[in-house]
Parts: C-alpha cells; structure tokens; sequence
C-alpha cells in the first residue's frame, strides 16, 4: 500500500509537469511544425516550398549572419569578463555586500539602457549592441561563475599548490575542469540571453535598423506584422533545429 501511494505521487508530480510541458510547448511547436508545410491562406499542402523561400530569403540570410556574428562575439567575451572578475571578487570578504551592485543592470528596464546608450554612443551599431549585452548580462554570469568557485574543494587547490603549481596552472588544470558544470550552465543561458537583445536593436532601429544589426528577431517581427505565418513557422522550425543541435554538440563536448 506504502509503495503503491508512493508511486501515486510519482505520478502526480511528473504528470502535472509533464501536461504543462505537452499542453504549452509540445502541442504549440507541433502545430508549427503542420503550418510550415502548408499555405497561409488556404491551408494546402505546400512540401517543402516555405522551406525553400525563407532560405533563399535575402533579410533571412541576412539576419542569421548577424545573430551568428553577435553570438560568436558575446558569448566568449561574457564568459571570460565572468571568469575574471570572479576570480578577483572571490578573494573578498564581504562579497555579499556588492552582489547588489553588479546585478543592478539586470532590474532596469530595456528602454531605460535604451536611452543611457544613445547618450554614450553617437551611432548605434554591431559594437555598441554588443556592449549593451555585456553590461546587461556580466554581473548574473559573475554569479553564476563566484557559485562554481565557491563549490570547488579547497584541498584540490592546496593540493596543487603543493605540488608548485602556479595561479595559471591551478585555474587551467585544477579550477577550470571543476567548473566544467559551471561553464556549460553560463554558456547556455548567455546563449538564449542573446536572443533577448532584440528588445535593445529594436527600440534603437526600429523594424529595419542598420544592416550590421539587423538580426532574426527583426526577420519575424516583420513577418508577423505583414501576417506571413507560412514563413515564421519554417524559419521557427530551422532555428529549432539549429540550436538544439548546437545544445547537444556543446553537451557532448563539455563532458568529454
């Protein structure tokens, strides 16, 4: 009777998690999967023709050079600056005392930084949305980043100090493989942060701001206001792809 009730639980827990994940994620990506093959207006099976059109669309093609470029800047830089300035926080006392100071970018609202950036920056381009997301998103990685070091055993770096290990070797060999965990965390949550700083580029250029800034979150806000769901729902369905095949690949690697 214990096992059984135990089981019971089991279930309703999973179960409720589980419809929730099914009711508003699995269903809605499925529906987006049936309207990337068929027609906006009249529903008919298309094949693979909306698939065709958005890869060969010139403001696609465009925005994915872009969002590429910009994740391939932010993501190594907002690591590092993590890295290093938790190193140096780590040796203070009273970290909790600034905790405060380097999260405050995180609680202003979008078109406050908005503003604030267009009075240090005379051009809003590439460089200065990319700063943007620095100032935005180091202090949580700083977090991120002081939680793994604090969770690293203090005999493994005595251990390699020991052995005359210095600061470089120590972090490389001894800090680095325990933070393994950590950098996989900081490393996806920055990568799905990138995605938010539409909100900065869109609020600057608007719906078609300079080239250089142009990303995909632009592509489908077009193409929702003009009502191509065809289109949004194939280059969903790409994007999808591409960045759950990059989660795996950096899964893979990061446990090797």
């Amino acid at each position: 009777m214990k096992r059984f009730k135990e089981v019971a639980y089991f279930i309703g827990f999973i179960g409720i998690s589980l419809a929730g994940v099914l009711i508003f994620v699995l269903i809605p990506f499925a529906d987006v999967i049936r309207r990337s093959f068929m027609t906006v207006m009249s529903g008919e099976f298309a094949r693979f023709n909306n698939y065709q059109i958005v890869i060969n669309n010139q403001a696609f093609r465009l925005a994915v050079k872009n969002t590429l470029h910009f994740v391939s800047v932010a993501i190594p830089l907002v690591a590092v600056i993590g890295l290093t300035a938790a190193l140096v926080l780590n040796k203070i006392q009273e970290i909790r005392i600034i905790k405060s100071l380097y999260l405050f970018p995180m609680a202003m609202p979008t078109a406050t930084v908005v503003i604030v950036w267009r009075m240090f920056f005379y051009q809003q381009n590439f460089d200065s949305l990319v700063i943007s997301y620095l100032w935005k998103n180091t202090g949580y990685t700083i977090v991120l980043w002081l939680a793994g070091i604090a969770g690293i055993p203090n005999e493994l770096i005595e251990a390699s100090k020991v052995d005359g290990a210095n600061r470089l070797q120590c972090l490389i060999f001894v800090k680095l493989p325990c933070l393994k965990g950590s950098i996989y965390t900081i490393v996806i949550l920055s990568f799905l942060n990138s995605m938010k700083i539409y909100r900065e580029a869109y609020l600057v250029g608007g719906s078609y701001p300079k080239k250089d800034i142009y990303l995909l979150q632009h592509t489908f806000n077009n193409w929702y206001v003009n009502l191509e769901f065809d289109k949004m729902a194939a280059a969903s369905v790409l994007v999808a792809i591409v960045l759950f095949a990059f989660i795996l690949m950096f899964q893979y690697y990061s446990q090797k």
